[in-house]
């Protein structure tokens, strides 16, 4: 009797859309998920370097957005969206690793207080500055905070905050405009 062996797999994974490396992720495909992994990865991570202005930070970022993305997968109801999905959970991830690096360095430096540091009035008065920008940039739509966060804290163009949010330099340059202007209303009171 002749031997039957299965047919090959026709499809490789790295070319299944999202929407298809999504579903069989949240069934537990952990292949699945490695090519999402692989696919936006880099992009994570150059956008987490940008942010947090440190490799390892950034790599840091990268498998804390990973992390997340597999946990709570099936939260996501469209696949299609993943990519922004991932970014905008590593920008999340990148700006908690800033500040808690920010407030250790607070934390020192408050250890090391001389006659010639801030008093502790004006520490707590410009960390209540910082606390008010943090509430008015989560307060921003996800797209215009996504364009401000890449602009002022990444240093990005505007081309290639275009290319990283698959949106025009026009798009761009409309959302930072909004985004600044609330941002300044927001923060009037801190001049």
């Amino acid at each position: 009797m002749p031997r039957v062996t299965p047919p090959e797999r026709n499809i490789q994974l790295d070319a299944l859309p999202d929407v298809v490396l999504c579903e069989r992720a949240t069934d537990g495909d952990t292949a699945a998920f490695e090519v999402l992994a692989r696919r936006y990865g880099p992009m994570m991570r150059g956008y987490a370097v940008r942010l947090t202005g440190s490799t390892a930070d950034a790599d840091d970022a990268v498998q804390e957005t990973l992390i997340h993305a597999w946990d709570h997968l099936g939260e996501l109801r469209d696949g299609s969206v993943v990519k922004s999905w991932l970014m905008r959970i590593c920008g999340r991830r990148s700006i908690d690793i800033v500040r808690r690096r920010r407030e250790h360095a607070d934390a020192d430096t408050l250890a090391e207080v001389s006659d010639s540091s801030p008093t502790p009035e004006s520490a707590t008065i410009s960390g209540s500055g910082l606390d008010a920008l943090a509430r008015s940039l989560e307060s921003l739509p996800e797209e215009q905070r996504q364009c401000w966060v890449l602009k002022e804290m990444g240093g990005l163009s505007y081309e290639e905050i275009a290319e990283q949010l698959g949106l025009t330099s026009e798009s761009v340059r409309g959302r930072l405009a909004r985004a600044r202007a609330r941002l300044m209303r927001d923060m009037e009171g801190w001049r």
